[in-house]
This record gives C-alpha cells, sequence and structure tokens, in this order.
C-alpha cells in the first residue's frame, strides 16, 4: 500500500519546531516500540542538529520486551541516549528527568559555575501522531497538562509545561513527514494509529497486518484466528478471520469493514499481546524513508 497523509498543519508544525530548536537544551524523540525505525521522523535530525537528544520507545507495554531491549542496545551503540517508557503505568518515565541531567552534564556544570544552580532545563517533546507525547508529558507532570487522546491529530499547539525538579517541557503537534518513500513505512504507520482512519482502505489494511502478524506470531494467529495455512492471500486471511469471529452480513458474506476495525483497534489497543513488528535484527534505513 502507497500511504502518505501530511496535512497543512504539519507543515507549519515544522516551521514551529524550526523556531523553537533554538530556544531549548534537549529534543526528547519520542517513537513507537513496536516500529521503532518506522516511527522516527527523518526530519528531525535535520531540525535537531547537533542539540543533544534522548530517544524515547513509548508503548513498551505493546511491544516485545526482547526486542525492546535489541533495539535500545542498538540505538544506544550509536551514541544516542535511549530508554522505553509505558506512559499509562508510568513504568520507565522515572528514568527519563537523571538522563536528561546526564545528557546536558556538561551545560548544568557550567551553568553552576557561573552561579545558575537550579536552572530549569527546557525539553521540547517530538513525535510521530498518536506516539504518545501528551500522556507521556503528563505522566511526568503528574496531571492532566496536556489533552490525551488515542487518535492522531489532537494536538495542534505548542505548550510549554514546568515540572517539578528543574525541566520545563514543551508539548509539540505530532509531525510526519511529506513523502513516505517506503511503502512499509507507511503501513507500519497506519497499523499503529499514527495516520488517520479515515483516508485508508481499512480492509486491505487489516489484511495486511494479518499477514505481518502471521509472521511475527503464527502461534497467536493461529489460536486466536484459527490461521494455519501459511499460503493464504491476505484477502483469505481477513475472510478467515471474520468467519471465525462471525462477522457476517445477509447471505452469509463476511462483513469486512467490522472485521478491519476490530482487528485494528485490538491490535493498537494491544489486545493481540505484545508484539513488535520490525526486528531489532534489521539496522534502521532512515536515507530511504522519505524526504
Amino acid at each position: 500500500m502507497q500511504i502518505q497523509w501530511f496535512p497543512g498543519h504539519m507543515a507549519k508544525t515544522r516551521r514551529e519546531l524550526e523556531e523553537s530548536i533554538t530556544k531549548v537544551d534537549l529534543v526528547a524523540e519520542l517513537a513507537d516500540a513496536r516500529i521503532p525505525d518506522s516511527s522516527r521522523n527523518p526530519v528531525l535530525d535535520e531540525l535537531v542538529g547537533n542539540k543533544p537528544r534522548i530517544l524515547v520507545l513509548t508503548r513498551r507495554d505493546q511491544a516485545d520486551p526482547q526486542e525492546t531491549e535489541r533495539w535500545l542496545a542498538y540505538y544506544r551503540a550509536t551514541g544516542l541516549y535511549a530508554l522505553a517508557v509505558d506512559a499509562k503505568s508510568g513504568s520507565g518515565c522515572q528514568g527519563f528527568a537523571p538522563l536528561a541531567r546526564e545528557a546536558l552534564a556538561e551545560k548544568i556544570e557550567r551553568w553552576n559555575a557561573r552561579g545558575m544552580k537550579g536552572a530549569h532545563l527546557k525539553v521540547m517533546v517530538v513525535g510521530i501522531p498518536n506516539v504518545g507525547k501528551s500522556s507521556f508529558i503528563n505522566r511526568l507532570s503528574g496531571r492532566a497538562a496536556a489533552k490525551a487522546e488515542d487518535r492522531p491529530g489532537v494536538t495542534r499547539q505548542k505548550q510549554w509545561i514546568r515540572l517539578s525538579g528543574g525541566l520545563d517541557l514543551l508539548d509539540t503537534p505530532g509531525m510526519l513527514w511529506p513523502k513516505l518513500e517506503e511503502g512499509r513505512v507507511g503501513e507500519h504507520l497506519a497499523f499503529t494509529g499514527a495516520i488517520r482512519d479515515d483516508i485508508l482502505d481499512l480492509e486491505t489494511l487489516a489484511a495486511r497486518l494479518l499477514a505481518l502478524l502471521a509472521e511475527r506470531a503464527p502461534a497467536l494467529v493461529a489460536e486466536r484466528f484459527g490461521i494455519t495455512d501459511g499460503n493464504m492471500s491476505e484477502a483469505e486471511l481477513l475472510e478467515t478471520a471474520a468467519r471465525r469471529r462471525g462477522f457476517l452480513i445477509k447471505g452469509g458474506e463476511i462483513d469486512g469493514e467490522r472485521t478491519a476495525r476490530v482487528l485494528l483497534d485490538e491490535y493498537r489497543g494491544g489486545k493481540l499481546g505484545r508484539i513488535t513488528l520490525e526486528p531489532a535484527s534489521a539496522e534502521p534505513t532512515p536515507d530511504v524513508k522519505g524526504e
């Protein structure tokens, strides 16, 4: 599937990020632990430049824990500060502030030498739509400081949130990039809810997701959907899943739309188990992701 989504407000977001980057000390880049490579916006490398950065893998509760550890090891080996969190439960979030101070240790030391001990660190939180930026900020702040919903495009305005412990966070709208060159990336973003469903062919998308799940978690797919034949077409996979669930309409035909929506909702909500769609053995390839 060739999927593209770059509404006008995202171009505005890019301009605002360019203006704000000089006003912050650190960038917290949020990516989805289920698709760590596809959910990293290649435009950020240009925008962030040499600014210190922490990569935060969200939704670690929905990703394979072993794969998440492999991804963290990979990113740390490239020189990135990285951690994984579950913003809903707060697991892992307590490690962010210490890591931010570690990343900015030299700047903090200079501030202390100038008598600026206790100055707040300014952190810009960035990432793709629906990656969990607002939930992450709310968990760190201990209150509903940022509006959070399980759909893309909720945050439209940037805002500052002051935390106890000397951190100021800048919440920013989610942003994709103008052209998703590789079809795999667009599909992964659509699977996880980073792209609005109303621009997608949900039945085709759900069938593609089933095919990928059959590859990544065959035992789960066999148990939950009764799919054991590895030679099924994507249409046959969706039909088998629909009949297993009893999603039928008059005449015994399958209700493809209902099947697709339920399947996507269950995957996005973690009801299918902890599944990482991108194995950590594959190196990230940002040079082919887009412009």
